[in-house]
């Protein structure tokens, strides 16, 4: 049994090389793949360990390998196709770290939406990391907005890391970050992600979009999930800015439990379980009144359960 890791998946078509080596060699699936239980559209994922057969000498386009099974998974981020979908699709597969990438402004961090990555990356056991790009801009200018975002996901106890792309800050302390790891880079069109790849390693070759001044909102530039070596070790995986971050194989009830600072909280919640909506004792809502949980982190969690209610 020959085994490698999934680098790239462009349709039908993957990229795979036995890392740590970096030597690509190119694959298709043998027959129709399916993960048992899974509802994903990609049964295959950037990151997945696989096994597959080939002929004598090295994998061609004209004779490829061809992939026979995935291998079990140590973790993933997975998300609703589509918003409200059934549908589910894994953005990537046995990921170290995920690197969450923000901007306060031109494009504006939507609070909701980075509390589903976040709440999936705890779901999935994935380590998240928030990287708050473009922060030439904004320690100055935005600075009240700067110091509650800090307020808001540090009180949480998430690990917060100020870069720039441009002017290069903070970028050695990613670097280091990524080193002996496979991580993911994630976020909405226009925060700058594949600059902020190309500042770690400049000798990759991204394509880097434009902002949309129409729409505020950034242009897609990563067309597909790719994986790349980095020069001064480890390996990131890229992925098209995502518009939509749907939770996936979550129940309402089970919400609150990823969410680090509630679930400190709710150990002293009068009942057990506590939706802490309108139980009275609430431990939890007790703590958004005093200040010690962010209301819009309360407010995220009121919209994921509103949603989850959707689907029971």
């Amino acid at each position: 049994m020959q085994t490698a890791t999934v680098v790239k998946h462009t349709g039908s078509h993957y990229l795979l090389s036995r890392l740590p080596e970096w030597e690509l060699f190119p694959a298709v699936l043998r027959g129709r793949i399916r993960l048992g239980g899974s509802s994903a559209t990609n049964p295959v994922a950037v990151g997945d360990h696989v096994t597959f057969d080939s002929g004598p000498g090295v994998p061609t386009l004209e004779s490829p390998a061809l992939i026979t099974s995935v291998l079990p998974r140590k973790n993933y981020v997975i998300r609703k196709s589509a918003n409200l979908s059934r549908q589910s699709h894994i953005i990537a597969a046995n990921i170290d770290k995920a690197f969450i990438v923000v901007t306060l402004d031109f494009p504006e961090v939507k609070l909701p939406f980075l509390d589903r990555i976040l709440v999936t990356c705890e779901v999935y056991d994935v380590h998240p990391v928030i990287v708050l790009n473009k922060i030439d801009l904004f320690r100055e200018a935005y600075r009240e907005q700067l110091d509650a975002f800090h307020a808001i996901y540090g009180s949480a106890g998430y690990h917060i890391l100020e870069v720039s792309a441009l002017t290069g800050e903070g970028i050695d302390v990613l670097r280091s970050e990524c080193n002996a790891s496979v991580c993911l880079f994630s976020g909405v069109s226009g925060v700058g992600k594949s600059s902020l790849i190309k500042a770690l390693d400049p000798a990759l070759d991204l394509r880097i979009g434009q902002i949309s001044e129409a729409h505020l909102q950034g242009r897609h530039t990563t067309t597909f999930y790719e994986m790349y070596a980095l020069a001064s070790g480890g390996f990131i995986i890229d992925t098209p800015g995502i518009r939509g971050f749907g939770l996936v194989d979550i129940r309402p009830e089970e919400i609150a439990l990823y969410f680090p600072e509630m679930l400190k909280a709710s150990e002293d919640c009068r009942f057990t379980p506590c939706t802490h909506t309108h139980e009275p004792g609430c431990a939890v809502k007790a703590a958004v009144e005093a200040g010690t949980i962010s209301a819009e982190r309360y407010s995220s969690y009121l919209g994921m359960l509103e949603e989850g209610e959707k689907y029971r």
